[in-house]
């Protein structure tokens, strides 16, 4: 596109000069600066002159090609929609299997498996301290039994499985892979992912078991273990998604969630395996929140980011190591209980922002999500949603459509500074662990999160039908999803019946046999696999190994 032979300037000057002041004298602005949701200052106007530092063919580039900003592969949707993958998990492994083949029913292609709280904490359905608890916020897995009627009739050599798991993921991983072998299935075409980040969980979610260190020893070894057994497999699914729902920024969403993926590769190749061997595997989960123009740029500048770091601080030569792929779910915290059906709109804004950010997977959330697990009906309507953008909108017939925007790639380029800035200050004081332990990132969280609020309460954010046009009148009645109180009763009578089963020889030698592999060097996930085998709980197993990995108790910070 030509310009007059003045530069873009000296445009500009004359502009603001006898276009701007004038009308603004005469309608000023509703306030001084506007911020994205991430805190980032917009211009009023972006032009050439904001990416003069851009160069096309070294930033920005072709979609499937070094540095991947617009997009991992050079077709994108126009080959394959991404996946669209709801998350499901309540009751007992039958109840959830039930939404699952509703959801497969409705045109779902990946399966996302939410566990309940005990079974996430690596306590079994009869702990004292599960009580209340069993399926209640998940599915309540125990066994591998469980895991059995969980996926039961569902093709696990065809449909990809993902799970929501982290501080006992490497347990549910073994079930998950004992059922693919006792029901015959080819590990080579099992594909799907673990969540398995158990970095994010110190810094945000806060679920752990162990402590930092050991933990990175189990995250270690179940990449090693998938590298060499599961060639379509993700054995980590790092995650900025907890991060931002606690209150990040935009920026510490991506820097925060990339450091920790640093952090694992650094982890795996200090055990004397190839970067390139591993790291076509990694896989990402990002949070796309309501500010439209903010997250597609997240996007983008998230995979410029991780494709440099891999090339330039692991010296990666697969183009598969470089390309960063990742899971998108909208944004739960954006979701409010007053005028539920208003989370419509908004889950529709943040699934086309993943979209157009060039997301491989996608849950879009239920209207329902800020007052329970979302029911069928939203779930339908939440699947529904993403088949009209893939079949309606026309957004998949091109690659990266704001590509070239001088605001989308003014903020891509802004995030991908900001990242590289977090990356030298999380190396000046030790590493990712260390920040842990040092309370680095979650001091970096609790100032963003405080930032943001007072923000909204001084009405720089507005939520529609809550702080602005606010209607006190009565929600419209929605049917929610209830729990079945008598789930909690199944899955103990599940589990007491896995016990009698068994055999409990078998099961102490083979939870002898972890403690040993745990004291060693050696790699966790065979011996797992044998204890899971002769039906070991989950809860089980993380106690035997809590007296060689120890626990762990975070320093508060505020």
């Amino acid at each position: 596109m030509q310009t007059s032979e003045r530069t873009v300037a000296e445009q500009r000057e004359e502009w603001e000069q006898l276009t701007l002041l004038p009308f603004a004298e005469r309608r000023p602005e509703s306030r001084a600066t506007f911020r994205t949701l991430g805190g980032v200052a917009l211009e009023r106007v972006y032009t050439p002159e904001h990416i003069e530092d851009v160069d096309y063919g070294r930033d920005t580039g072709f979609p499937g090609a070094f540095p991947y900003t617009r997009g991992p592969y050079p077709t994108m949707y126009r080959a394959q929609p991404w996946t669209m993958r709801q998350i499901a998990g309540f009751g007992t492994a039958d109840d959830t299997n039930g939404r699952f083949r509703y959801l497969i029913a409705q045109g779902q292609t990946g399966i996302s498996t939410d566990f309940d709280m005990p079974t996430l904490m690596g306590y079994d359905s009869d702990d004292p301290r599960s009580e209340g608890e069993v399926g209640r916020e998940g599915v309540a897995v125990d066994s591998v039994d469980d895991m059995h009627d969980l996926y039961r009739g569902i093709d696990l050599e065809r449909i990809s499985v993902s799970m929501t798991i982290n501080p006992s993921a490497w347990i549910l991983f073994a079930m998950y892979l004992v059922v693919a072998d006792e029901r015959g299935f080819d590990r080579a075409k099992l594909s799907g992912t673990i969540q398995n980040d158990i970095i994010k969980e110190y810094v945000a979610q806060k679920e752990w078991v162990y402590p930092p260190r050991p933990a990175m020893r189990i995250v270690r070894d179940t990449i090693t273990y998938s590298a060499q057994h599961l060639p379509r497999y993700n054995p980590v699914n790092v995650s900025g998604y907890h991060t931002r729902e606690a209150g990040s920024t935009t920026i510490q969403e991506v820097a925060f969630t990339l450091a920790a993926g640093i952090a694992y590769v650094e982890e795996v190749v200090r055990a004397g395996i190839d970067v390139d061997d591993f790291a076509p595997r990694l896989s990402f989960f990002f949070v796309s929140q309501i500010d439209f123009l903010e997250e597609v740029a997240k996007f983008r500048a998230a995979r410029r980011v991780w494709a440099r770091v891999m090339k330039e601080r692991f010296g990666a030569r697969k183009p598969e190591s470089m390309r960063l792929r990742f899971h998108c779910q909208t944004a739960g915290v954006s979701c409010t209980a007053r005028e539920p059906l208003n989370n419509i709109a908004r889950t529709a804004i943040e699934a086309l922002a993943a979209v157009l950010g060039g997301a491989q997977s996608l849950h879009t959330n239920g209207y329902d999500e800020a007052l329970s697990i979302p029911s069928e009906a939203a779930m339908k309507i939440a699947l529904r949603t993403q088949q009209i953008i893939a079949d309606e909108t026309g957004v998949a017939g091109t690659i990266d459509p704001l590509g070239g925007s001088y605001a989308v790639e003014a903020l891509t380029r802004a995030i991908e500074r900001g990242c590289f800035d977090y990356f030298a200050e999380i190396e000046r004081r030790g590493g990712v662990i260390r920040c842990i332990e040092d309370n680095f990132f979650q001091l970096e969280l609790a100032d963003a999160a405080y930032d943001l609020h007072r923000r909204k309460e001084a009405g720089e954010r507005h939520v529609v039908g809550v702080t602005k046009y606010r209607d006190d009148s009565p929600n419209p009645a929605v049917d929610l999803h209830h729990v079945d109180e008598a789930a909690a009763h199944r899955q103990l009578e599940r589990l007491r019946a896995t016990r009698a089963r068994r055999d409990g020889g078998a099961v102490h030698r083979a939870l002898d046999e972890l403690v040993r592999v745990a004291q060693t060097d050696e790699n966790i996930m065979p011996a797992t696999l044998d204890a899971v085998k002769a039906r070991a709980t989950g809860g089980e197993i993380v106690a035997a190994l809590r007296p060689v990995f120890g626990s762990y108790v975070e320093t508060p910070v505020f």
